[in-house]
């Protein structure tokens, strides 16, 4: 008996679905899915703004809340959502919040008044939170360390055809029967997608549940602990650093390019501009090849590279013939999903614990600078004009690549 005992296996810690498995392709094909279902729901007003101000008899920037306001719901919620997560299990949470969301969506174009539509999209949008909150520390659990990088990559791909699909679908359809029947569409599609997650993704065989708290006082020491431990990691602060000032760039970059193009030297036609979001799949081939890169030369090089492909995009943009401008604009967004989808999957290879909360801190800095310096841009751009908006926008992306440069050298 005690022989016995003595001569039996220890148990064989989870290494991860490795690469090619079935295992590992159904996981990654849940999370583009799940990249779908977020970013479709999450952006698709962007692109019928004008019918929702007309529709509604709301001037633009009142109309443009029903963007942010969802933007900020998925900003407030993406820690609880990991927290909860630790609790209930990665899969579980994703799951609630996604069919809360795209139940919300669905309700959307009933709304019978403005102030609906936005509670709704608060509310939407502080569901769709669960899946950036999550998805990368699934993921980080549940896939052989050596390949996260290509898994986090194929993720952040799944995010660009989620947000140009929900823009480029609910567009033509508000143009041809009004902006209820373009929400309606793209929350039809998340529906689908959501389907598509719940059926494949794989249960978790990484994680481990969280203790439960011991009283108010003992869950908000834990909590504390648990989000110090990240906030005092100096090469997690460079990234969560580095998603405030790239993502507020790029948002920068997309909000005002089309002033520019719709005003001479250019004057395009608002559904001409509209096309430049097709810019975007340049951003799901550079970020799938950057994991692939940064599984053979290291994260570090890879995402330096890539802030610098940022900068020299924003300044060929400055360029005036309409082809220069374009190009620089391609290159500019291949080499932000590059970079953010090297640095997400990053967090959670950093984290020695709390991976959930170092992903979701990841994606507060990276919202914030959505909101905060996507807004600044503005003020830029109305005082410098383009050349200096595109100048701001360089220098922002050097200095990430810079710190990077320095902080992440071992």
């Amino acid at each position: 008996m005690n022989a016995a005992a003595q001569t039996a296996p220890a148990p064989v810690a989870w290494a991860g679905h490795a690469q090619g498995s079935r295992g590992y392709r159904r996981l990654i094909a849940a999370l583009a899915c799940a990249g779908v279902a977020t970013f479709a729901q999450l952006y698709s007003a962007q692109a019928i703004l004008p019918r929702i101000s007309a529709g509604l008899g709301v001037d633009p920037a009142l109309a443009a809340l029903t963007v942010s306001l969802a933007t900020i719901g998925l900003a407030a919620a993406v820690l609880p959502w990991s927290f909860a997560a630790d609790r209930i299990g990665r899969v579980r949470a994703m799951r609630i919040g996604m069919v809360t969301a795209t139940a919300l969506g669905l309700l959307a174009p009933l709304s019978p008044s403005f102030e609906v539509l936005l509670a709704l999209r608060l509310l939407e949008g502080a569901g769709l939170g669960a899946v950036p909150a999550v998805a990368i520390a699934y993921l980080s659990e549940e896939v052989g360390r050596a390949h996260a990088a290509v898994a986090a990559g194929t993720y952040v791909a799944g995010t660009t055809v989620g947000g140009l699909a929900g823009r480029l679908v609910a567009g033509p359809l508000a143009d041809a029967a009004g902006w209820r029947a373009g929400i309606l569409a793209v929350s039809v599609l998340g529906a689908a997608a959501a389907a598509a997650f719940i059926v494949l993704a794989p249960p978790s065989r990484g994680f481990v549940p969280a203790p439960a708290a011991g009283g108010l006082r003992a869950g908000a020491g834990d909590v504390a602990r648990r989000l110090g431990a990240q906030l005092r990691s100096g090469r997690l602060l460079v990234l969560y650093a580095q998603a405030f000032m790239l993502m507020g760039a790029f948002v920068a970059v997309y909000n005002y390019l089309g002033f520019r193009l719709e005003a001479p030297p250019f004057g395009l036609p608002t559904a001409v501009v509209s096309l430049v979001f097709l810019a975007y799949l340049s951003g799901t081939f550079s970020s799938g090849l950057a994991g692939r890169a940064a599984a053979r030369f290291g994260r570090r090089p890879v995402v330096v590279a890539s802030t610098l492909a940022m900068a020299a995009g924003a300044i060929v943009m400055a360029a005036e013939p309409l082809a220069v401008v374009l190009a620089g604009l391609v290159v500019f967004t291949a080499g932000f999903f590059a970079a953010h989808g090297i640095a997400s999957g990053w967090t959670g290879a950093l984290a020695t614990t709390g991976g959930a909360q170092a992903a979701s801190l990841y994606n507060l800095f990276y919202y914030a600078g959505s909101s905060l310096l996507g807004w600044a841009g503005g003020v830029v751009f109305h005082g410098l004009g383009w050349a200096g908006l595109a100048g701001c926008v360089a220098a922002a992306a050097l200095t990430t690549a810079a710190a990077s440069a320095a902080v992440h050298r071992a």
